[in-house]
């Protein structure tokens, strides 16, 4: 069957992703398919993506926990967090995550084999020239977000650090999540050769990720699809988390909810 062939062609080069998101694809692609119907055929052709056992964490107290203090907005409330991998050498290398947690895209990966203070404020720095100063960032209590020269530094452009309870990495819960799909989907899908093999993969993971992973939380739009919609509207409605409106969103065609 041609469309069960398409389907099998999408995992193929998406293995990690579920037939929710490999519906949205097709449907990008002309198919008129509901999720009734791609289920049967995912089910048909004995296709099912391992789901790892979650344990049950006690929710943090934390004024800062991202279920406390949730974004409002675009370029409301960034979070950054830092991940370890390591090339095929051995040698350990750094990424430096940064995502506004309102339209889940990610704002860079910033790679290294090290990453300073200083690194993370160069980065910071190019990303306020680019977007605008977030008001808030929440981050944990690693010891380059608790430096006196990082504080020092967003505080005198006005940004408020929201640093969560040490030991409690749930209260920054989407920025934890971003890290186990980069996990997933990057690195462990593939060997990093050196620094800038792990550079370049990073970049066009980061380019996908935003441009053509569509997310249940936005209505299976893609982080830039839905970032372009906040930036073009006006009404405070259309501003709200999409959860919310999953439903009416999921009805509408692709053509009516991307405002590219």
């Amino acid at each position: 069957m041609r469309l069960t062939k398409r389907i099998l062609e999408l995992v193929r080069q998406r293995p990690r992703w579920g037939y929710r998101q490999i519906c949205q694809l097709l449907r990008r692609e002309g198919e008129t398919l509901n999720m009734k119907k791609m289920y049967r055929l995912w089910k048909a052709a004995g296709l099912k993506v391992p789901q790892k056992r979650r344990k049950k964490r006690a929710t943090g107290v934390s004024t800062n926990a991202c279920h406390v203090q949730p974004a409002g907005f675009r370029h409301d409330v960034w979070t950054w967090d830092f991940i370890q991998s390591s090339t095929i050498d051995g040698r350990t290398i750094r990424f430096l995550n940064i995502v506004d947690e309102y339209t889940r895209q990610c704002l860079a990966i910033k790679v290294g084999r090290s990453i300073t203070s200083e690194d993370a404020i160069d980065t910071l720095a190019e990303l306020f020239a680019m977007h605008g100063v977030p008001k808030r960032i929440r981050c944990d209590n690693g010891p380059e977000f608790i430096s006196c020269a990082i504080k020092t530094w967003l505080d005198l452009i006005g940004v408020e650090v929201l640093y969560i309870e040490p030991g409690s990495p749930w209260q920054n819960g989407l920025c934890v999540s971003f890290n186990s799909r980069l996990r997933d989907e990057y690195l462990h899908q593939t060997d990093l050769l050196s620094l800038e093999d792990a550079r370049i993969k990073a970049r066009a993971w980061r380019e996908d990720f935003n441009h053509n992973r569509p997310h249940s939380s936005l209505g299976y739009l893609t982080p830039a699809e839905f970032a372009r919609r906040c930036a073009a509207s006006t009404s405070v409605a259309a501003l709200l988390p999409f959860q919310q409106h999953s439903d009416s969103i999921e009805s509408l065609p692709v053509s009516q909810t991307n405002l590219s």
